[in-house]
Formats: structure tokens, sequence, C-alpha cells
């Protein structure tokens, strides 16, 4: 008996080394990894960390594309405007996810910068499981009241059928939606970008293969492309909580699920901005969808596309800004104040350089950007001319997009939220109203541009107060 009890206190004793043993080995790759965003040029480790996330971006704006480009082969304004329509709702998703993943991630790489593992470990298992259960119960409440909230969405009477078949598989999909969010932005913010994109890539490839086959093949419709959605969101899923077990990184454990109201705030802090800029961005999307509707279901098919579109510009500089963002974290922890300022202004003046060219390409090109997805010349007569006016203000996005990462990630919330809620929120909104009731659908066209040079403007003074900021405060502090 003796023997038997000896021989189960070693096994134990060798099972608790291991561990020990493989978290010291976590760690110093961490600790690696720290280095190499403390030392290596940000000229070169920018682009290193904003390419893969880049994919990962341009990835997810071909998510909806896709859906918007096979449902527009049905030969429907009305199919391809309950897309656009249940896109708003999916906005929502995306912005709490973004709030729980980047408040905890940005959390994780300030903890990683000054070498205290172990809260970041804490954070981690919070924000992920947060998400996941915040996805629980909004899927669910929604599902009771799915057909109320379409018709709230902004579709029309000859929309709601398809609508509301796109709308019921979404919401099963909603708490892996939310939750691969999460583990992308954490990985990200880590400086493991590549995993993130594995998971993106995967699930973007699944969805193009599954949207014809379901739509087409099994004659599934809108129903079709919805559920191509959320079973390649389903398998980034898979692929990204594998990668955050099986990498470098900080874990996820539920032991470590930790939700204090000190780890809330800085949840809060880090994750409102995001939360504020694409939740408005929701709301943004449901009035223009509403208001679009007044002029038929080729205004909102014309928007949703040109929504989607614009998507794409903005992934560009969404991903490099995302991608300066580990880097900002960890030299900021570190108190590393020269590069964090050299980083930010090397990410403002290529995400400046990229998005000038892609604008006058866009412009040159819109009519047939816009008839690739619906062949109707009202959809491109409307969309051809909003894309064009967007286009002439979106070489102005970098700069706004670039000062909203650095103060997110330093911890500035109030102006950060201010910058991040501006673009879609409390410039756009009264605008949208001013302009609609004003100039009617030439008003619709020209509120987002409008909106983004006031943003721009309001941009200038907040980043060179902070980066002044910067100059002041002691290494280490």
């Amino acid at each position: 008996m003796e023997d038997r009890e000896m021989e189960d206190t070693k096994r134990e004793d060798q099972k608790n080394d291991q561990k020990e043993n493989g978290q010291k080995e976590n760690n110093q790759k961490i600790e690696a990894k720290r280095h190499r965003m403390l030392e290596e040029p940000v000229e070169s480790l920018v682009p290193k960390m904003a390419v893969p996330t880049i994919i990962s971006m341009l990835i997810t704006a071909f998510y909806n594309l896709a859906d918007t480009f096979f449902v527009g082969q049905l030969g429907s304004n009305a199919a391809t405007g309950a897309v656009g329509i249940i896109f708003s709702y999916m906005a929502l998703v995306q912005a709490i996810g973004f709030f729980f993943g980047q408040g905890s991630g940005n959390y994780i790489s300030r903890a990683i910068g000054s070498k205290d593992f172990g809260k970041a470990s804490k954070m981690a298992a919070t924000g992920f499981f947060l998400a996941l259960f915040t996805g629980i119960v909004l899927g669910a409440v929604c599902f009771l009241f799915r057909t109320t909230l379409v018709q709230f969405l902004g579709a029309t009477p000859t929309m709601m059928e398809d609508a509301v078949s796109y709308f019921v598989w979404i919401l099963v999909g909603t708490p892996w939606m939310m939750a691969s969010l999460v583990l992308n932005n954490q990985l990200r913010l880590q400086g493991n970008a590549v995993f993130g994109m594995a998971g993106l890539v995967s699930g973007a490839v699944l969805n193009i293969i599954g949207d014809p086959v379901l739509i087409f093949g099994f004659h599934m419709g809108v129903s079709g492309a919805a559920l191509a959605t959320i079973l390649s969101q389903l398998a980034s899923f898979i692929i990204l909580l594998w990668g955050v077990q099986h990498s470098s990184n900080v874990s996820i454990q539920w032991k470590n699920f930790s939700p204090s109201g000190s780890r809330i705030k800085e949840m809060v802090a880090g994750g409102l901005p995001s939360l504020g800029r694409q939740g408005l961005g929701s709301i943004a999307m449901l009035l223009l969808n509403r208001f679009a509707g007044f002029y038929g279901d080729e205004a909102i098919a014309a928007f949703t596309v040109v929504t989607k579109v614009v998507n794409i510009a903005s992934s560009v500089v969404l991903g490099f800004g995302q991608g300066f963002q580990p880097v900002c974290g960890f030299n900021f922890g570190a108190g590393r104040m020269d590069r964090v300022k050299k980083a930010f202004w090397f990410g403002v003046r290529v995400t400046t350089i990229v998005v000038t060219v892609i604008s006058v390409l866009a412009w040159i090109f819109a009519p047939q950007i816009i008839q690739v997805f619906r062949d109707d010349p009202e959809v491109i007569a409307i969309g051809t001319k909003a894309l064009r006016y967007q286009m002439l203000i979106t070489p102005l996005v970098g700069f706004a997009i670039m000062t909203n990462m650095f103060l997110q990630n330093i911890g500035d919330a109030v102006p950060a939220t201010l910058v991040a809620t501006s673009r879609q929120g409390w410039i756009f909104l009264p605008l949208l109203f001013i302009f609609m009731y004003t100039m009617g659908l030439f008003g619709l066209e020209i509120t987002q541009p409008v909106s983004d040079a006031l943003t721009f403007v309001l941009c200038i003074p907040l980043a060179l107060r902070q980066l002044k900021r910067l100059d002041q405060w002691k290494e280490g502090e």
C-alpha cells in the first residue's frame, strides 16, 4: 500500500515537473519574442506584423463579399439587399468580439512587455470566455425576436423571407464568430498574426467553396450562403484555438478565468474604442439601409456593394494599424517611447501611399466594380457615384486609423474612443439625418466621405498632443 502511494506521489511530482518545465519553456519563447519586439528596426518589424494582419483583414472583407457575390447571382436585388441588412448585425457581433479581443489583447502585449506573464494569462482566459458566453446569450435572445429584428434592421417587405432565412443561421454561429475574433486579436497582439491569418484563410477558402455548393448545388439559396459562412467560421475558430494552445503564446485555460473588477476596467479601457467604432458602424449601416429603402431595393443593393468594397480599402489600413499595435504595446510597456513614435509615423506614411493608389484605381473602375456584383443599371448608377465620392477622401483615412490604434494601444481611452466613434458615430449620424432630409439620395452618397474628412481634422491635435507627451515620459515609466 505504501509502495503504491509512493509511486502515485512520484508520478504526480513528475507531472508537476513537466508542467513547470513546459511553462518555463513557453515563457522563454515569449521572452525571446519580447526581445525581438524591442530591438528589431521598426521599418522591418511593423511590416512583418502587418502583412499577416492585412491578409486576415482582407480575408474577413472577402468573407462578406463572397456572400454578396454569390447571392447576387440569384438575380434578385431583394436577395442582395437581404445580405446587406443582416451585415449590420454581423458588424455588431464583430464590435463585441473586438471589444473583448482588443481589450484583453492590448493588456496582454503591455503585460508581456513588462514581463508579467501571470497577469497576461488571466486576461487571456477572461477575455475569451466572456466573449463566448456573451455570444451564446446574444444569439439566443435575437433568435427569439428574429422577425421583429429583421424588420428593425431595415428589411423591405420583398426582402423579409430571404433576410430571416439568412439571419437564423448567422445567429446559430454567433458564439464562435465572436470568440474567434478574440483569439485572432490576442494572437496578433502577442506578435503571432500568422496563426490568426492561417485560421482566417482556412475559413475563407471553405466559405468560397461552400457558397456555390450550398446556394446552387443544394438549392438552399440565401440560407446556403449563411450556412457556408457559419461553418467556415467554425473551422476558423477551431484552428485559432489550436494555435493559441500550441504555440509560443499565452495559453487559454479555464482555471485562469478571473473577471475581477480591475481586469474588466483594463478591458474596457483597451476595448471601448473598438466597441464604439464598430458598434456605431453597425448602427450607421442600419440607418443607411433604412434610409436607402426609401429609394427601393436597388438603392439598398448599391450601398451594400459599396460598403463591402470600401471595406477592402479600409482593411489594408486597419491591417497595417493592427500590425503596428503589438510593436506599440510591447515598446510602450518597456518604456521605449522613441520606437513607439517612429513606428507610428512609419505606419502613417505607408498606409497613406497604399490607400491613395487603391483609391485612384477604385475611382477609375467604379462602374466595373459595382457591375461584378449586380449587373443592374440603377444599382450601378447609384453605386458608382457613392464609391467615387468615398474614394476622394479615403487617402485621409490612414492617418485617422493609425491615430486611433496608437491612442488605444497606449491606454489613452477617452481620446481613442472619441476618434473611434467619430467617422461612423457622433460625426456621421447627425450628418446622415441632415444630408438625407436636405439632399436626398445624394446626401446619403456623400455622408461617409464628409464624415471621414472631419474625423481626419479631429485626429491632428489629438495625435500631436499625445506624441509630444511621449517625449516627456522617462524611459521605463
